[in-house]
């Protein structure tokens, strides 16, 4: 008998998400396929990238890369079915857990009103072992989740003149080691695929024959799938909100 823990699925009884994560292409490894089962369910999704992931490719200068990759990532939303992508333009590789960041998070959170906030999983690993997490990845999720917070209370950052919004019900930190909750892609998972593919310039960045997408995808894809019970599976590790 195994001794692997099954996955819970999530709730899906809301309306609007708000995605935060820190580069182009954070979502479409592995996220993706989710966002397009619930935008084919009629939910508003947003995207919204910390940075523009100017320093992702080796072999291109940031200016340039940055102008790339916002297309491409426009490009992968549009793929599932995200119309609405914002970018802050912090900076790519040096991001840094704090106020700041918070403060910037906080104002999308306001402006968006969403019912659920997805972010990036911040977790030191990804495998719960040593598969060690990228630091932006970390900052990004970390902030996120007390950005949530701060946008309910009308007395942190009150000089931006937005209403509070204090009605996101959970942080969802997607592909987290310590996540106990998945939802079924197996219906998206192709469109899912296709959006990561459309990082175009990106994964031609990584190497030829460095990386295969539909290898990556129906890896995790498959594996937690076997903990909900479906063919393919999204993890998330769940965070519900209390204000105080």
């Amino acid at each position: 008998m195994s001794d692997i823990e099954p996955y819970e699925s999530l709730s899906e009884d809301w309306q609007r998400a708000l995605a935060v994560v820190a580069h182009p292409d954070d979502l479409e490894f592995g996220s993706a396929a989710a966002v397009a089962r619930w935008t084919g369910q009629g939910k508003e999704i947003v995207y919204c990238l910390v940075t523009s992931g100017e320093a992702g490719i080796d072999g291109l200068a940031p200016d340039e890369t940055k102008v790339l990759r916002e297309a491409e990532q426009r490009a992968s939303a549009g793929v599932v079915g995200v119309s609405e992508v914002e970018f802050l333009g912090l900076p790519d590789g040096i991001l840094e857990y704090g106020v700041a960041l918070r403060r910037e998070i906080a104002a999308v959170v306001r402006r968006h009103r969403p019912d659920i906030v997805i972010t990036n999983n911040f977790r030191d690993t990804w495998d719960g072992a040593d598969a060690l997490n990228q630091a932006d990845h970390i900052a990004t999720g970390r902030a996120t989740l007390d950005a949530v917070r701060d946008a309910g209370n009308r007395w942190i950052f009150p000089e931006q003149g937005l209403e509070p919004w204090n009605k996101v019900r959970q942080v969802w930190a997607a592909g987290s080691p310590a996540g106990r909750h998945a939802v079924d892609i197996t219906g998206t998972f192709d469109r899912g695929l296709q959006s990561l593919e459309a990082h175009e310039a990106y994964l031609r960045g990584l190497g030829e024959g460095a990386f295969d997408p539909e290898e990556f995808l129906e890896g995790i894809g498959r594996a937690s799938g076997t903990r909900l019970g479906t063919r393919y599976a999204a993890p998330f590790e769940v965070f519900t909100i209390n204000l105080f």
